[in-house]
């Protein structure tokens, strides 16, 4: 049997929820800081595959976090969720974000 070449493998099937934003008021320790001791609700959200949080090395202010899901319907059911907005309670008082840098997409995983 020969499997069409167009159709998705299984593996590629999962959805990755990507935000950027750049921190201006210099309280980049304070956001690594959150970041590090975030509650984990996402964790036990249906759907849910793992967090990673970046920033590039010649940018420290720049923060990148991604979100791997099983599916969309998954990374929306929790967008939507009490536990969402519980989640950004951590956000460091006072902070401030550099004006048109906040970035949000939506990815399909192709292959990895």
């Amino acid at each position: 049997m020969h499997s069409d070449p167009a159709a998705p493998a299984p593996e590629s099937s999962a959805f990755i929820g990507f935000s950027r934003f750049v921190v201006r008021n210099g309280m980049e320790v304070d956001v690594c800081r959150a970041f590090q001791s975030r509650p984990h609700l996402v964790d036990q959200a249906p759907g849910f595959c793992r967090m990673e949080v970046l920033r590039p090395v010649e940018k420290p202010a720049e923060f990148w976090l991604m979100t791997w899901w099983t599916d969309e319907a998954s990374f929306n059911n929790w967008h939507q969720s009490h536990e969402y907005r519980q989640s950004h309670a951590g956000i460091p008082k006072g902070l401030k974000l550099l004006r048109g840098s906040v970035e949000r997409r939506r990815l399909e995983r192709i292959s990895g």
